[in-house]
């Protein structure tokens, strides 16, 4: 699963209090608008988060792979047969949401992270 995050909630609790890699509390999972993306600061790294059902979320890289801009919480959610999907705001690379694989353009792959959600919120692994 992956997540997504309003701005308000950037002052995330994790396992490792916020610094590096392992588990980080982004926010709770009702606080995201289903099919909407939102940015979030995770241990100095900008990921997008994207709730795409009640209990599922998704977390990828917000830096785009093609163009190094990040807006990829503003991309176009989608799917490809069963695999859910987002497509760049900028130039419309499609990527799978799950493993960051570009559907599109051969070579260019997005950062996607694991996602969990704990007591009604979500948790993000860096």
């Amino acid at each position: 699963m992956t997540a997504t995050l309003e701005l308000g909630a950037l002052a995330a609790e994790s396992d490792t209090a916020g610094f590096g890699t392992g588990w980080h509390r982004v926010c709770a999972v009702d606080d995201l608008e289903p099919a909407w993306g939102e940015a979030a600061l995770l241990a100095g790294r900008q990921v997008a988060l994207f709730r795409t059902g009640p209990h599922e979320v998704f977390a990828v890289g917000h830096q785009d792979p093609a163009t190094g801009a990040h807006v990829m919480a503003r991309g176009i959610l989608g799917s490809k047969g069963t695999r859910p999907t987002i497509a760049s705001p900028l130039h419309k690379e499609v990527y799978d949401l799950e493993t960051g694989e570009c559907f599109t353009t051969p070579g260019l792959r997005l950062a996607a992270f694991s996602t969990r959600i704990t007591d009604g919120f979500v948790e993000v692994e860096l």
